[in-house]
């Protein structure tokens, strides 16, 4: 076979092995980019599972130990060598909790205002400020919540709290205790602050994604702005906006350096939001470098392990909400 082309001057035969070698040289580029991209797929899982078998086997020793105990053992003490993560756990659940609860209505409402209500003139600087939060690094918060955030809530939000939930039942013992500036409280909005920059960013976007016609169709039946956002865009972009609460989540839940400074790295429960507590990676970054024999180590270890299995199991109740989402959508 031959190809023929027709040229003012008459007829002639292509090269067939020139092309031939052509499609060949494009052929082994299609398949190098393919195994390429299949080796960094894998390489993904090969990190995961090394990161998994070394939180294991380092893990150990302390599990062996304290067994079951050491989920459920709030005392904490390294010269008896008797260790337990309800403290940390608890502490790292109630901080990001509290995190998100402030941080997803907030940033919400934010990316509400960017993408509906806000002035032209007005939206690159404050869409700017929120991605120079996000760019700032977690030590230089913790930094400023010790110094800064920590004596303003002790001198203002949090004996306004303890004089008015004082006498509340329940709500008392939340509040309860001096004001000590630093504690549970003051490392969560620290954490809401941190996270407000993702949240609000990705809803942002998604919220840019929704086809104006569907929100002029909306207007144009006399819908005001709330039942746009209410019944346009945020079912139009759920999807999204769980992603990026899921990010947020992810981020509070393993921040170290910032709440470090604020919690106060307290080895206890407390039923109260003010008093000092600590997390999991706080306890990690302040006692890896003095941990002293093989049980100390492994049970910093063992905290690890809790967190990552913490991790893993919010990301997979996130992943199922959206398959149960896309599945309702199709």
């Amino acid at each position: 076979m031959a190809d023929v082309a027709l040229r003012d001057e008459g007829t002639f035969v292509a090269d067939v092995p020139t092309r031939a070698r052509t499609i060949a040289r494009l052929r082994l580029g299609d398949t190098a980019f393919r195994l390429l991209t299949k080796a960094a797929a894998c390489g993904v899982l090969i990190i995961l599972g090394g990161v998994m078998i070394s939180l294991v086997a380092g893990s150990l020793p302390a599990l062996r130990e304290f067994g079951f105990d050491f989920l459920i053992e709030q005392r904490w003490n390294p010269v008896t060598e008797k260790f337990g993560a309800a403290a940390p756990i608890y502490g790292t659940i109630v901080t990001s909790f509290i995190a998100m609860l402030v941080a997803v209505p907030v940033g919400l409402l934010i990316a509400v205002f960017l993408t509906e209500l806000c002035p032209l003139w007005l939206r690159r600087p404050i869409g700017i400020a929120i991605e120079l939060l996000a760019g700032i690094p977690s030590i230089i918060y913790g930094i400023w919540g010790l110094f800064v955030f920590a004596p303003f809530l002790q001198d203002t939000l949090q004996p306004f709290l303890i004089a008015v939930f004082g006498n509340v039942p329940v709500l008392s013992s939340l509040f309860a205790g001096p004001p000590y500036g630093i504690g549970m409280l003051t490392a969560s909005l620290i954490l809401a602050i941190m996270v407000l920059p993702f949240i609000t960013s990705i809803s942002r976007d998604v919220f840019d994604a929704v086809p104006p016609v569907l929100k002029e169709a909306a207007y144009g039946v006399g819908c005001t702005t709330w039942e746009v956002v209410r019944y346009v865009v945020l079912p139009f972009t759920r999807v999204g906006v769980i992603g990026g609460v899921m990010l947020g989540l992810g981020r509070a839940l393993g921040e170290t350096m910032a709440v470090t400074f604020v919690i106060g790295n307290a080895h206890k429960i407390s039923a109260s939001l003010i008093a000092p507590g600590t997390t999991i990676s706080a306890t990690i970054a302040n006692e890896f470098t003095e941990a002293v024999g093989d049980l100390y180590t492994s049970s910093l270890i063992a905290l690890g392990l809790i967190l990552f299995g913490i991790t893993f199991i919010v990301l997979a109740i996130a992943r199922y909400m959206l398959l149960r989402i896309e599945r309702r959508i199709g």
